[in-house]
Parts: structure tokens; sequence; C-alpha cells
């Protein structure tokens, strides 16, 4: 029995041995060292974000003043410490280089905290080693700080800070004022369109009483275009546009006081050749589209009176 234990043990150690030594999830990675191994390293001045409070999505800038002793330190790109991720918690951006107000030069590096833990934990921002141009290494230490959840693993308590909130009922807010406001509206609207249509009603009867063309439109609607009353019903309002009695020869005149009706020039023409033919002539007269006349007439009247 004691033999057994014995070997258990040993094959234990060399395991641990073998292994090496183990490393926390949560400690964090230094980056590789940028500085060659001869050269002399120095503390560097740093400037370090807050050390508490610090949740997902927060990002924490570092700041390594490049100057030791008075003298202004040069460090190159390549020497720089990359952009990667950097342990579980954090990823590093590109770093860049600032100037501040005292022409001072600044290494800055940001790190964004990239997962939460579930209770309140302490890391740190990792360990850097930098090299520069004047043969000295800048030493910036690992800067602890503490990241917390975004929200507590038990919410449970007395009070409103039950983990499971019953539904809460809403009460219908009253419409009383609402359906008044609507109703006032409705009818004011109604108002309008009545008072809109009354007065477009008006309009039309009262150009039908004045204008001559909706005159003779008013009746030639009501009669065949076969019949004399229709055609006289479309000189009457012709000669009382022109103010005179217009016929075939007075036509230009008729157009030049009234350019509105120039577009139906050759219509007109052909109504009086027509009415001649119908009224003085020996041969049976033609057909003439006299209702489509009058009502082009009729709403070149209206455009014209507007």
């Amino acid at each position: 029995m004691r033999r057994g234990l014995t070997v258990a043990a040993l094959v234990a150690l060399a395991g641990a041995c073998l292994a090496g030594p183990a490393v926390a999830a949560d400690a964090p990675v230094d980056a590789p060292t940028n500085a060659s191994t001869n050269a002399p390293a120095v503390a560097a001045r740093t400037e370090q974000p807050r050390a508490y409070g610090h949740v997902v999505g927060d990002l924490l800038t570092q700041r390594v003043l490049l100057a030791q002793d008075g003298r202004a330190l040069d460090i190159a790109p390549a020497a720089l410490p990359p952009a990667d991720r950097v342990g579980l918690w954090f990823e590093r951006r590109t770093p860049r280089i600032e100037t501040d107000a005292d022409g001072r030069r600044w290494l800055a590096i940001d790190y964004q905290l990239i997962n939460a833990p579930r209770v309140l934990t302490t890391t740190a921002l990792p360990a850097l080693t930098l090299a520069t141009s004047a043969g000295i290494a800048l030493a910036v230490p690992a800067w602890p700080l503490t990241i917390g959840p975004l929200s507590p693993a038990d919410a449970s308590g007395p009070g409103g800070l039950q983990a499971l909130q019953p539904d809460r009922l809403v009460e219908p807010r009253p419409t009383n004022a609402i359906e008044r406001q609507l109703r006032t509206s409705l009818g004011a609207l109604a108002v309008v369109l009545g008072l809109w249509l009354a007065w477009w009603g008006w309009r039309q009867w009262r150009e039908s009483h004045r204008l001559p063309f909706a005159q003779a439109w008013s009746r030639l609607r009501r009669l065949d275009a076969a019949d004399p009353a229709a055609w006289l019903a479309l000189h009457e309002a012709i000669n009382q546009s022109a103010g005179r009695v217009v016929h075939a020869a007075s036509l230009p005149r008729l157009l030049d006081d009234a350019p509105q009706l120039r577009p139906l020039q050759a219509e007109l023409a052909r109504f009086f050749e027509a009415s001649n033919a119908r009224f003085f002539g020996s041969a049976a007269a033609t057909a003439f589209p006299l209702h489509e006349l009058g009502r082009a007439l009729r709403a070149t009247e209206k455009r014209h009176a507007r």
C-alpha cells in the first residue's frame, strides 16, 4: 500500500515539472519585449488610466513620455507594441504619438475592454519594455485595475429588487379631450368643404349666366346638331363675345381681339363655312361636330375668365 502511494506521488511530481508553472485565466499577458537584451532599461514616466469602475466596452488609454533626463527619445515603428488581443480582457489598438501643450511627445496606447466578468475582477494592463533609438529601453510596469460586470448576478432582494417582476398593468388614458378635438376638427373640415362647394356652384351658375359661350353651351347640349336653334345659339355667343356680328370674312379680327381663341381658328373657319352651306347653300349640308366646338369654346372661355 505504501509503495503504491510513493509511486503515484513520484508520477504526479514528474508531471508537474514537465507541465511548467500554471497561469491564471485572468492574468495579464505581457507583450513581448521590444528592447535588445543589452539595452539598459529605465523606468518610464507614464500616465495610467483610472484603476477602478471599468466595464466592457470601455477604452483605457496609457500614455508614456518619450523623454529621459530632458532628452527626447524616438521609437521606431517596428519597435512599437502591435495591435492585438492582450489576454482575456483587453484588445490593444495601434499606438500613436501625441504632443502636449509643452511640446513633449507621448506614446499613447489604447486598450479596449472586450469581456465582462460575472463578478468584480482584478486584472492589469500588461508590462512593456520599449526600445528607443538612443539605446535606452523604457520599462512600463503592469498597471492593476478592477473591472465589473454589466449587472449583478443576483438582483433578488426586498421590495422591487425581485428577480422576476409581475406584469405592469397600464391604465387607459382618458380620451374625452381627444374625441372632442376630433369632432371639432371634423366639423370645421365639413364647414370648409361645404363653403367651397357652395362657392364653386355659385361660380358655375354665375358663369353660365354671364359668359357667352357658357350660355350657349347650356342651350347647345340639350339640342341636336341638326337643329337650327343650336347653330343660332353658337352664332349669338360668338357675336356677343366679339361685341359685333362676326362672319367668315371678319374672323381674323375676332382672333386679334380674342387671341385665346386662336388655337380654334381652323374649327371656327369650318363652322362658318358649314353654316353658310346650311343656311344659304343649295346643296345638302354636311355633318359638322357642333357640340365639340361648343365644348371647346366653353373650356377656352372658362380658362381665360380665371
